[in-house]
């Protein structure tokens, strides 16, 4: 029997948008989280213009239906996963660069545009978007968008948030209404753009943005240094960031998981190693001068070894062990990554609370972090199939956001709430302010369509 709801979409956006193939659906029900359910589609639609997003919108109020969006589904929350009887509206094919204006400093894109495709095309006219997650060679900015995500250079540059000037957004009636602006100053009314922005899928669909550029960076140069206990690691960066320097990237490997990577790639890490500090400078003639500044006061602060590029080579050379974290970990078991970020005050109690964790739940957990920013990424491992070990996992995953918010942080420093961290979202936000999101939701969607059960639950 036909599905009146399909067949509805169907005479509207045509058979080559809508697809009810029970096998394509399934491929698409979740994105990369671990312990998050994935339900069962009704139908997979794929507009390329916001008329049809619109249709699309109005349609699944009328009929009731439910609507999960999705762009590369890379994130690590389930917010991206399917809800059972859903509509999953994919914006992969809203992937066109509208415009880069040199003179305004801005690009105007669809959602299903690749982080990395608009980095180099920006490039290209002498001009960057710093917000570059780990995922940016897949992630779409419509995803970044959605979850806020930050990357690398959050500790010079800041997340996503802070280069959206402006959204169009459909809501879930089907009306489209636009937010912020395009020019670079502007206060008028509640500001929209930055509730928009972070509120994966379940206020609007994001059909356009308009993104604040800034200027290339010159060249830029890495120390990379070793220390033989996660404390002084830790000492140094703080150091660092106390001196006033700002370096565009300072990375934080735990001894571990520096001895994952070793295993996995001979990067000349020693057996001992306690900590791995990597900083990065793109002040370009002044970056040499940063870099010596940084393993000077990493050398200070107890560092057996330095190493300073000289050149962009040399700097994409010790770059790679913290890309290859993920690697590295891949073969340990199945890996539960987790997000905290505290005052980077803290890191020290967070690092030492996170191996009181890992041996009160017998589970390991593995540690590396934008250690400027104060956001960790404890990765807990558990042996796939041993459902002992899995709720074990879990317990430490809990304890380590548990952790974090007695430290003055928060459950999640860019990855978002999706289903995985949901319970944990009233410990934060306290009952009246989840009663204010509740009523905010309802605002924007009194009938609870949009990604249901997602952030609130």
């Amino acid at each position: 029997m036909s599905d009146p709801f399909v067949a509805h979409l169907r005479s509207v956006l045509g058979d080559n948008a809508v697809v009810d193939d029970v096998d394509v659906l399934d491929s698409h029900r979740n994105d990369q989280a671990t312990f998050c359910v994935a339900g069962v589609p009704r139908v997979l639609v794929r507009p390329s213009t916001t008329a049809e997003v619109a249709v699309v919108l109005k349609a699944a109020s009328e009929f009731g239906v439910p609507v999960v969006t999705q762009g590369a589904r890379t994130g690590l929350s389930g917010a991206a996963n399917a809800t059972d009887g859903c509509l999953l509206l994919s914006t992969a094919r809203m992937n066109r660069i509208l415009e880069i204006s040199a003179e305004d400093q801005v690009a105007v894109v669809q959602p299903g545009v690749v982080n990395a495709e608009l980095s180099r095309a920006v490039l290209e006219q002498g001009l960057f978007y710093p917000p570059d997650p780990s995922s940016w060679e897949m992630s779409t900015l419509g995803g970044n968008i959605a979850t806020n995500a930050g990357g690398l250079c959050c500790v010079k540059y800041g997340v996503t948030a802070d280069f959206v000037l402006g959204l169009e957004v459909v809501l879930a009636s089907g009306e489209v209404v636009r937010t912020g602006r395009r020019s670079a100053k502007g206060v008028a009314g509640y500001d929209l753009t930055r509730l928009i922005v972070g509120s994966e899928g379940t206020l609007g669909v994001v059909t356009e943005a308009t993104l604040s550029l800034r200027p290339a960076p010159e060249t830029a140069l890495t120390a990379a240094a070793t220390f033989l206990s996660i404390e002084d690691g830790i000492a140094a960066a703080a150091a660092v960031m106390a001196a006033g320097l700002r370096p565009s990237l300072l990375e934080f490997i735990d001894g571990p998981t520096a001895r994952a990577i070793q295993d996995h790639r001979d990067m000349g890490l020693p057996a001992d190693v306690g900590s791995l500090l990597i900083a990065q400078s793109d002040r370009g003639a002044r970056a040499a001068e940063d870099v010596a500044r940084i393993a000077a006061i990493c050398t200070a602060h107890g560092a057996v070894e330095v190493a300073e590029a000289s050149d962009a080579e040399e700097s994409r050379m010790l770059l790679e062990a913290r890309r290859l974290v993920h690697a590295a970990l891949e073969p340990l078991g199945t890996s539960l990554v987790d997000d905290v970020a505290v005052p980077r005050s803290k890191l020290v109690a967070l690092l030492r609370g996170i191996a009181e964790i890992s041996t009160k739940y017998d589970v390991p957990i593995y540690c590396a972090g934008h250690v400027g920013d104060g956001n960790m990424h404890p990765n807990v491992i558990f042996e796939p199939g041993n459902p002992a070990a899995e709720a074990r996992a879990m317990e430490a995953f809990g304890a380590v956001m548990e952790l974090g918010l007695a430290l003055g942080g928060t459950i999640t420093g860019e990855h978002g709430i999706g289903t995985l961290k949901a319970r944990w979202l009233e410990d934060e936000l306290g009952p009246v302010g989840l009663e204010l999101h509740r009523r905010v939701k309802k605002a924007f969607d009194p009938a609870g369509l949009l990604n249901p059960g997602k952030v609130l639950r």
